[in-house]
């Protein structure tokens, strides 16, 4: 949607005053200004998720695999859900394609509109299978270090799974989870605390 005003900050504080938000939650772009006035055309998380969406789609498909995307939004993560005759090769080896894909839409995305957007990819159910396992693990490496007391440190994996790892064990008593470690090497340690008595 566009509008427009004398400064770039009126016509921003007329969208925000339209849209019934404050003009931080504003995702926009100048597309038009002269001395008389700014203009600005303001995206909707609908665009956002169609932009991610091509980007993704088209992506693949440079690389002579056709494939559909379907997008989705839940806790203000776009998902998007890819299908083709190729899932293997577009999963990789330890989901490492997969993972760069996620990445380079994430990074796509975030240039294009100047803002940070969670995106999670998944093909095939991969990540969702990856997840299952991944709870299944961390419950009985909690289980290990409160009957051990001794504290676990995990390999390093990306954000996503450092969250569900976390998420996994944040209720399970005597235990605390701390992400270390920078970039690519950030891991979980699974920490033994004495209870509260």
């Amino acid at each position: 949607m566009k509008y427009i005003g004398a400064t770039k900050e009126e016509a921003l504080e007329n969208a925000a005053q339209d849209q019934g938000v404050s003009v931080n939650e504003l995702v926009y772009e100048v597309i038009g200004e002269n001395e008389a006035c700014v203009q600005i055309e303001v995206y909707e998380i609908v665009d956002i998720i169609e932009y991610a969406q091509t980007y993704l789609k088209e992506a693949i498909e440079s690389i002579g695999i056709d494939c559909r995307v379907t997008p989705s939004l839940k806790d203000d993560i776009i998902h998007l859900k890819v299908d083709s005759n190729h899932n293997s090769i577009l999963i990789g080896k330890n989901g490492k394609t997969l993972q760069s894909l996620n990445e380079l839409t994430r990074i796509a995305v975030s240039n294009h509109f100047k803002k940070r957007y969670r995106i999670l990819l998944d093909i095939n159910g991969y990540k969702n299978d990856k997840y299952d396992r991944l709870c299944k693990m961390a419950r009985r490496i909690g289980h290990e270090v409160q009957k051990t007391k001794t504290n676990v440190t995990l390999d390093p994996m990306p954000a996503d799974e450092r969250r569900v790892i976390h998420n996994t064990l944040t209720n399970m008593p005597n235990i605390k989870t701390e992400s270390t470690g920078f970039g690519k090497q950030r891991q979980i340690q699974v920490i033994y605390v004495e209870s509260d008595k």
